[in-house]
């Protein structure tokens, strides 16, 4: 099927670029950049320019609409936060292409903190203690160190904070004055020290059809895995599903978790209704893009599909990002280099997710240019993280907009 991304610059997407050509779908996308990790494949048929979500929605609209007008889509895939818009405007844009997302309602409970927290309560499922606050201001009276600072928005790591002392207090009570929504409280969770995993699910009609999960090995940028174990969770497939009948969920959904060593006891703290970088699932024997795109063109799907435990998958821009975040010196970036490229060591055996250099060659230049920054300036690299928070993203008044759509 010809499928269109509604967007090219996340990981998650030029995750998406690579499962969906490993599938025989012919794969395009829209970004608002010219210049993105998708650029750099060959597996893509079309590229298009689009207005930035975050900053101009009511332009990506119109983007959408002329775009499926005149060239013939099979599937639009919302693989990042576009999917609010598509949500928003289903019942518009179904009779020009298919696509799979839940209700508006359903869609925005996931998308936002407090959403998904008070869904957790709702059915049931443990999450770390958590506790509501007003006003950002008073955040400067908590200080039971470490815990985590949450706005109602925020996804690819922004508008989280990890505070360990009040310097890191006071800069987010800072920095959310800035991104904060005003009247919306924001969430002080407190911090588990445990293993992180992550599951992804895709539902048709309120039913799973698809379920993988994978524990963080080592942490990269931003909070991501740079390595990672697929791991059996029947129990958290379980949660989802109970998740999935209960918004009677239409397409995909991830959450995050921490758990026990044996899995068993898992904490919820954050939502997705997207994938997030489906490249693990498909290399562990499910291909939950490639379902999602059947799932979107209305193909029945047969329940209970999981991918094998036991497969270690790596992003090698993460295990560089990652390092030199935790200030690595330019001889600690090259054993990661030489890991990398077949030295022993925890990223050796692993297979890659992002740049799959034998099928896709050009996949390979954005993780060479971001060493070669890095060797040349390590300290570079939370500007580069940064950069990764674009405009294809939704911002808080890109949200307003959004809901007040006639």
């Amino acid at each position: 099927m010809r499928v269109l991304l509604t967007e090219g610059s996340s990981t998650s997407a030029r995750q998406a670029i690579t499962a969906l050509a490993l599938a025989g779908h012919e794969v395009a996308y829209c970004d608002p950049a010219r210049i993105c990790l998708g650029r750099f494949s060959r597996l893509v048929v079309r590229r298009y320019r689009c207005p930035p979500l975050g900053t101009d929605p009511e332009g990506f609209r119109h983007f959408l609409h002329e775009t499926l007008s005149w060239e013939r889509f099979d599937v639009l895939l919302p693989i990042h936060e576009q999917g609010y818009l598509v949500a928003r405007l289903a019942d518009e844009l179904r009779p020009r292409v298919a696509f799979a997302v839940p209700a508006f309602e359903s869609y925005e409970r996931v998308l936002t903190k407090l959403g998904f927290r008070g869904l957790l309560t709702e059915l049931g499922l443990q999450q770390p203690p958590t506790h509501l606050l007003d006003d950002p201001r008073s955040l400067a009276q908590h200080a039971a160190y470490p815990f985590v600072v949450k706005a109602a928005l925020g996804t690819a790591s922004r508008s989280t904070w990890l505070i360990r002392c009040e310097a890191d207090r006071d800069r987010a009570a800072a920095e959310l004055a800035h991104v904060a929504t005003p009247g919306e409280p924001i969430l002080v969770q407190a911090w588990v020290s445990a293993p992180l995993e992550q599951a992804q699910a895709v539902f048709q009609e309120g039913r799973l059809v698809g379920f993988h999960a994978t524990r963080r090995l080592v942490e990269g940028a931003g909070g991501g895995a740079a390595l990672k174990e697929s791991v059996h969770r029947p129990n958290v497939a379980s949660d989802l599903a109970k998740i999935g009948s209960h918004l009677s969920w239409h397409g995909a959904l991830s959450v995050d978790y921490f758990t026990d060593d044996r899995g068993e006891r898992p904490l919820y703290i954050d939502g997705n209704p997207r994938l997030v970088e489906p490249m693990a699932a498909s290399l562990a024997g499910l291909n939950l893009a490639d379902l999602l795109v059947r799932v979107s063109a209305g193909h029945s799907i047969a329940p209970g599909r999981m991918g094998r435990p036991g497969v270690r998958t790596r992003l090698a821009l993460q295990v560089l990002l990652g390092a030199a975040l935790r200030g690595a010196r330019r001889r600690n970036l090259v054993a990661s280099l030489l890991q990398l490229v077949g030295r022993p060591g925890p990223f050796a055996q692993a297979r890659e997710e992002l740049t799959p250099v034998r099928l896709d060659p050009l996949s390979v230049l954005p993780v060479v240019g971001a060493a070669l920054m890095l060797l040349a300036r390590p300290a570079c690299a939370g500007a580069m993280v940064r950069q990764g928070w674009g405009a294809h993203l939704l911002t808080p008044e890109a949200m307003r907009h959004i809901r007040d759509l006639a």
